[in-house]
């Protein structure tokens, strides 16, 4: 499976390093949050890994919800339902719950389809920032913390009319930004393309943090900066 690379089993547990999150993001997702970096101190898992790890071992059903409940961190053993129901959710071996997924309707289990479908999801995904956020926040004269970003996901939902998809791709719809204080979520609608067709739909929902007035040249700094990031990485 592809994502073996990016993840490891033991007794039944499921646990990422903070080395294969990190390759998962900016290789898959094209991601480069730096909270998926190894060596930061807030260290957690992209939300989009976990999605991809619930599609490849559950299915792929024509509604699903997604509620992220917690952040995982470095070293967090995982429980995936070896039989899920229409609710389940990934918990540690705590019993903390990181994640709830709901799903109706049918489900496919085509390894094939799965990964054609999760891999043009994580890649629309991973481009939030800067390609639309940015122009978001300015719209709205907010901007996150330039010393500390902070954008992490909340949840996601999408539903289909078929599941027989062969080459899907994900059209960006339009976006929404509610800032209260120094907190606001920000849902980006999408369509699902295949071979011309709209076959679904769906929508991403993020959490900023330590908002502010927009100031562009704090953001251009924070936009070069990643794309500095992003360019080392990939030479």
């Amino acid at each position: 499976m592809y994502l073996d690379p990016f993840h490891q089993t033991d007794n039944g547990l499921i646990s990422i390093q903070p080395e294969q999150a990190s390759r998962f993001a900016k290789e898959v997702a094209q991601d480069f949050n730096p909270l998926h970096n190894p060596d930061s101190k807030r260290f957690c898992v992209p939300g989009d890994l976990l999605f991809a790890l619930v599609l490849a071992k559950t299915g792929l059903s024509s509604k699903m919800v997604f509620n992220y409940t917690g952040m995982v961190g470095k070293d967090v053993p995982l429980n995936f339902p070896i039989d899920a129901g229409n609710e389940f959710n990934i918990t540690d071996n705590q019993d903390k719950k990181y994640l709830d997924v709901t799903r109706s309707g049918a489900t496919s289990t085509d390894l094939a389809m799965i990964e054609s479908f999760t891999r043009a999801y994580v890649a629309f995904s991973g481009h939030s920032f800067p390609h639309i956020l940015v122009p978001l926040m300015q719209e709205h004269n907010v901007m996150i913390n330039p010393e500390r970003p902070m954008v992490i996901y909340e949840s996601m939902v999408f539903e289909f009319d078929r599941l027989d998809l062969q080459a899907p791709t994900l059209e960006f719809a339009n976006s929404e930004l509610k800032a209260q204080g120094k907190r606001g979520t920000v849902t980006l609608h999408f369509n699902v393309i295949d071979n011309g067709e709209t076959v679904g739909k769906g929508c991403k929902t993020m959490v900023l943090s330590g908002l502010r007035e927009f100031d562009s040249e704090q953001v251009q700094a924070l936009v070069d900066a990643y794309e500095v990031t992003k360019a080392s990485y990939q030479a």
